[in-house]
């Protein structure tokens, strides 16, 4: 979680975010993804931080202003990880596995960030909010479409409909952050590996029969 500043909005100076700032997102984030959000007081998180509530208030008014910068902070730089990552030139089932690679790669280097973000996503009552996280979300399964059209269209894959496809596909990866056990023998990269070859083979298009000679 060092790097939570990272995927967080800027401060209105447009300086990273530091500081007491940050632990106090660490701290949140790990207690919302833990015992979720209404599990979870302004009080709880004080305490965590070491901190008076007062001087949490300071920072913060309430625990929606703590959620709603890491719900819209993961939504946005999951594609922005990706799509870093993603070459165009590349074949299509070569870029389908650097997709799920690297979105597990995000999940394990930001788990607590992700679950508690994932929590605000619909919830939030700020409509223009929501309407921004929801567009980048869309980005970011635009650009798993893409893929997958690429390789309809290469011949190397064999869908329907993509849009399908692109659900079942982000169905297998969606939920590792919350079951995924980082002391477990795998690292998410490699689970992201095997899924990726259960999901070709599903997804492959046949090679092509050669005829056999009658003798």
């Amino acid at each position: 979680m060092d790097d939570l500043a990272d995927i967080l909005e800027l401060d209105s100076t447009g300086n990273p975010l530091q500081g007491r700032i940050v632990q106090i997102f660490q701290v949140a984030c790990r207690l919302f993804a833990q015992r979720g959000f209404d599990g979870v007081s302004m009080r709880d998180i004080a305490a965590e931080c070491g901190i008076s509530k007062a001087t949490l208030y300071h920072y913060f008014p309430d625990k929606d202003s703590i959620l709603r910068p890491l719900a819209m902070g993961t939504t946005k730089s999951i594609f922005v990880h990706v799509s870093k990552h993603d070459d165009p030139e590349k074949p299509p089932l070569e870029r389908l596995r650097v997709f799920l690679i690297e979105t597990a790669n995000f999940f394990e280097k930001f788990r607590w960030a992700w679950i508690a973000g994932s929590t605000a996503f619909w919830s939030d009552p700020k409509a223009r909010a929501r309407k921004e996280r929801i567009g980048w979300r869309d980005r970011y399964e635009q650009l798993l479409r893409d893929i997958l059209q690429a390789g309809i269209d290469s011949g190397e894959i064999k869908v329907a409909d993509v849009r399908l496809a692109g659900r079942f596909v982000l169905g297998s990866v969606n939920w590792m952050a919350r079951w995924y056990d980082p002391d477990g023998p795998l690292t998410a990269a490699q689970v992201a590996d095997q899924f990726c070859d259960m999901i070709v083979d599903g997804i492959r298009m046949p090679a092509p029969k050669t005829a056999t000679r009658k003798r």
